[in-house]
């Protein structure tokens, strides 16, 4: 193994499938447009359902993406998802193992895929018909390998020859925004030279919503074009939604070397624990706050200098976005109210184990293209919550740093930041 040492860690490929689009360019597009993908559900009966909308993956083709109708029968939707995104950040990016000129050492390329619970149709289904028959004889011999949580992963690395480390990170909605950060850890400190990293969902079914909107955790909204509502006065819960985004983290020279188109760098990754409660953020946002810090002093923040973007994980409850208004103002001051500030979960929702990760693409395009996303339903907003949410309309503005923000269930926090290259 080579001596660790720290290395520079960049972004060289971007894949997702959500409900505003099944690649990086219509999901761009869309975010740019203020285009809302939460919709009415029409897969499943509703009726008596306290809560009946999603953002759920619409014209989606499992078969575009270089799966084959065997493995598409077998897999669960969550695994499907993430093969997907998969796809799409590798051949972007053009890193390649398992061809006959591969341009990356399989046993230092890994893959960091989560998510919040893994093959939860698939956990469902088989628990029915155990239900059914408690001979257990109806019970799939495919239940195990495709319900368990790391077999996104372990699907990824099979596709792509990634021979190296393999995790699935498991921290529900910080999931996929802590594969990158330690990602860019593993990568920095010399033990791999590249991972696709990132996050996968299929939990808008009727067991999710059902435990979401009982915990009343959901927007009730009926109009789900206005449902989710970042740090609006009127907002009342997060919107589920399904979706997978991945990335490509690679070493700097590694990517040079091989000619790779570079969307950003890696500077910073923060991590905490708010050790407070189960479900609820620690209400005066230190520890989401301590989180954010420790990636910005990581990316050497100067306020004097720097042109900050913050991709809040904003997700329209009433705690969370007052708590992540109070830790950006911790860490900034006064210099909180020039950064931009945004959340993309007003369009595409709250994804889960994957939102990181897609937040995360969103945070290195308006680096690349200069332009901020906007909050959406934002028209009253929250007195508590008085920064620049770029409310309804994507401003343009010359950012040259971004940091991505999740905070999940159980107090986890992770904060990744990039810098325009």
């Amino acid at each position: 193994m080579k001596e660790p040492k720290e290395r520079r860690v960049v972004i060289t490929g971007l894949g997702v499938v959500s409900c505003i689009g099944n690649d990086v360019k219509t999901f761009w597009n869309n975010l740019v447009a203020g285009v809302c993908g939460i919709d009415v559900i029409n897969e499943f009966p509703t009726d008596g359902y306290p809560v009946k909308i999603a953002g759920k993956i619409r014209n989606f083709n499992p078969e575009e993406y270089g799966m084959d109708r065997h493995f598409i029968r077998k897999q669960d939707p969550f695994a499907i998802y993430a093969m997907a995104a998969a796809w799409q950040a590798v051949n972007d990016s053009g890193i390649d193992a398992v061809g006959p000129e591969p341009n990356v050492d399989p046993f230092r390329f890994g893959v960091y895929m989560g998510s919040g619970v893994g093959g939860f149709d698939t956990i469902v289904r088989e628990v029915g018909h155990l239900s059914e028959d408690l001979s257990g004889k109806w019970v799939s011999p495919l239940f195990i390998p495709n319900m368990i949580a790391n077999m996104a992963a372990g699907n990824v690395a099979i596709k792509f020859g990634a021979k190296g480390s393999c995790l699935n990170i498991q921290s529900a909605c910080a999931t996929s925004s802590h594969c990158i950060g330690e990602a860019y850890r593993a990568i920095r400190h010399g033990y791999a030279d590249a991972f696709i990293a990132g996050g996968t969902e299929k939990d808008a079914i009727p067991m999710g919503l059902s435990g979401f909107a009982n915990a009343r955790a959901l927007s009730r909204e009926q109009d789900p074009k206005h449902a989710c509502m970042p740090f609006d006065a009127k907002r009342g819960g997060f919107v589920m939604a399904d979706g997978s985004a991945a990335l490509i983290v690679e070493e700097y020279e590694h990517a040079v070397a091989r000619g790779a188109h570079i969307y950003a760098e890696i500077v910073g990754y923060g991590t905490t624990c708010d050790a407070y409660h189960a479900t609820a953020p620690r209400p005066d946002g230190s520890t989401q706050a301590e989180c954010i810090r420790q990636a910005l002093e990581e990316a050497s923040f100067d306020a004097s200098k720097d042109e900050l973007y913050i991709n809040a994980h904003g997700t329209g409850t009433r705690m969370n976005d007052s708590a992540e208004t109070q830790a950006i103002k911790m860490v900034l001051g006064d210099e909180a109210y020039r950064a931009h500030v945004s959340s993309t979960k007003s369009m595409h929702g709250h994804m889960l184990g994957a939102t990181g990760a897609a937040e995360a693409i969103a945070t290195v395009l308006a680096l690349q293209e200069g332009i901020i996303p906007p909050t959406i339903n934002l028209d009253d907003p929250d007195p508590e919550c008085d920064l620049d949410y770029t409310p309804n309309r994507a401003v343009e503005a010359h950012v040259n740093i971004g940091i991505s923000d999740s905070f999940g269930f159980g107090g986890h926090n992770a904060c990744v930041a990039f810098r325009k290259i």
